[in-house]
């Protein structure tokens, strides 16, 4: 990453107005720092050389004060705005970056970006704070501070000018030559992290089925391993900032320390006034300061660079395909795979191959075949979240990659393998309109009929009852009956079920077949991907998914 990426302007509309407000804050820090080196200068070179007293130098003394208040007015309230700022980019990047995910769809997260994206909306953008708190400011400094005072200078002393001139580069020399070993270890950091992250989230997934067969224990090392290895590359991070830091640190004494001399050594002789050369010597080192600063905050700043540079590349991710046609009315319309066919990520196969068929409105559909055959990535392909390597979706006549997916989406209704419920109560998960609620009546019809009622019977405040991110405090298959009665409760005109009997015992499945032949009798079209026989007896049509290896795929 840059040291100001555009792509932080282009993508955090909050940066914007941060970087134009530190640059005039730059400004103005410019213009006091200089007057407050001139104002020492002149209220110490009469006292020195000519005896002056307080009462001769008050007027000065008094201007000094005022420069320095407001120079540290001007200090608190960027560091007052900075922390604002960043706290709205970093919720703003992390806000583009989970919705550019969810838009990117299911099968883009479970090629193994899904835990890096968790890492990065969470733990990882938070580091990108540093950058925008300290580093950033320095940086704007930089352009503003560093070269007025060494005009000035320049105007004082021609000579303290050149050596200046000379020794800067070295700063940022010597800065770019440690920074990059530095980044490199910032970003093997969040790669741990981002593993040891995926682990956590994994083990937490399984820890009921690794409860169940006695092996919650197992995965124990590996976690402290990924944690051990966490510790050791912010140690190395630290350990080579700290090198650094002194190395610049040095290396500015030093340049400071050439000026000075130079000087010391004109003052014996005469060659350069009390004030000019006082005035050189308090500006000097805020020449060399606001470099030596970005230094120094680059350590701190790297892991939020890396970061963002994450974040821009989730957000660089090109989208499916979405037409501007709008869908046509599904309940009246037929959906047709036309030769199907999509290669399955890291496996030499096609998953579904060359699938065609057709589901027509109002009748109950069942994709069957064996596990790894693309069923569910056929319904990914229909709910448009993938585009297939061959083959189409249609709608009627309309190509489905040119149909507006809003238009799309509103007409349908899924519900995954694994459901996830907004956070709020459940009646409010239960509302597909929140401005006009189901009936009682009809709310508890619907709740009989999927067994929801049982379920919301247990729960302490019934459907007022608060839920968490994702349906927190509810089981998978509870989760399901509340996913399952929000479809029977809408009216979307397609209803795509993913093995919705997968995580639920016999009475329950009972109650899914139920809800279904509920779907068919409302003139609803639902499609299901089936294992269990009696789903698949309960459809109208059956559709057989097949795969093939990659070969027969190139060879057609």
């Amino acid at each position: 990453m840059k040291p100001l990426d555009p792509k932080l302007l282009r993508y955090a509309a909050p940066a914007r107005g941060y970087v134009l407000l530190t640059t005039a804050f730059g400004i103005i820090t410019a213009a006091l720092v200089i007057a407050q080196a001139l104002l020492i200068a002149a209220a110490l070179a009469p006292v020195i050389s000519d005896g002056a007293t307080l009462r001769d130098v008050a007027g000065r003394l008094g201007w000094l004060a005022a420069v320095v208040a407001a120079r540290a007015v001007v200090n608190g309230l960027q560091e007052r705005f900075a922390h604002r700022a960043a706290t709205r980019v970093v919720a703003d990047l992390r806000e583009k970056v989970v919705l550019r995910a969810a838009e990117l769809g299911p099968r883009w997260l479970s090629s193994g970006r899904g835990t890096d994206v968790v890492t990065l909306a969470t733990r990882g953008l938070d580091d990108l704070e540093p950058y925008l708190v300290r580093y950033l400011p320095q940086l704007l400094l930089a352009v503003t501070v560093t070269p007025a005072a060494l005009v000035v200078v320049l105007g004082l002393d021609w000579i303290s000018a050149l050596i200046i001139t000379v020794t800067i580069p070295l700063v940022p020399l010597f800065m770019i030559l440690v920074g990059q070993l530095t980044q490199s270890y910032s970003q093997h950091r969040l790669l741990v992290m981002a593993r040891l992250g995926a682990q956590v989230l994994d083990l937490l997934a399984g820890l009921a089925t690794l409860r169940a067969f006695g092996r919650e224990k197992g995965p124990v090392a590996r976690v402290r391993e990924l944690g051990e290895a966490y510790t050791r590359s912010t140690m190395s991070t630290l350990r080579v900032a700290f090198l650094s830091g002194m190395v610049l640190e040095l290396l500015t004494t030093l340049s400071v320390a050439l000026v000075a001399v130079g000087i010391g050594l004109r003052l014996v002789h005469g060659d350069i006034g009390l004030e000019t050369g006082l005035a050189v010597l308090v500006l000097a080192p805020e020449v060399y300061l606001p470099i030596r600063q970005i230094g120094v905050q680059f350590h701190a700043s790297t892991d939020g660079i890396t970061a963002a540079q994450r974040a821009f590349d989730v957000l660089d991710e090109a989208l499916p395909m979405s037409g501007t046609i709008p869908a046509p009315d599904l309940a009246r319309t037929p959906i047709t795979f036309d030769g199907l066919s999509v290669v399955a990520p890291g496996r030499l196969a096609v998953a579904p191959s060359n699938l065609s068929a057709t589901i027509h409105p109002g009748r109950v559909v069942a994709l069957v075949g064996p596990s790894g055959s693309g069923k569910s990535t056929a319904v990914l392909a229909l709910l448009g979240l993938l585009t297939p390597d061959e083959g189409r979706v249609r709608a009627g006549d309309l190509d489905l990659a040119t149909i507006d997916r809003s238009t799309w989406w509103s007409q349908i209704a899924w519900l995954p393998q694994r459901s996830a419920l907004p956070p709020g109560t459940v009646r409010e998960a239960l509302a597909a309109d929140p401005l006009a609620p189901p009936s009682e009546e009809v709310l508890a019809r619907a709740m009989r009929l999927t067994g929801l009622d049982d379920v919301v019977a247990h729960l302490p405040r019934g459907l007022d009852t608060a839920l968490g991110q994702g349906g927190l405090g509810l089981s998978v298959g509870q989760r399901q009956r509340v996913a399952l009665t929000a479809a029977l409760l809408g009216d979307q005109p397609l209803v795509v079920l993913d093995e919705p009997t997968a995580h639920l015992d016999a009475l329950a499945e009972d109650q899914v077949l139920a809800t279904i032949n509920e779907l068919r009798v409302a003139g609803r079209t639902v499609l299901v991907v089936a294992h269990r026989p009696a789903l698949v007896a309960l459809a109208d049509d059956v559709i057989e998914v097949r795969s093939a290896s990659t070969e027969s795929m190139v060879t057609s």
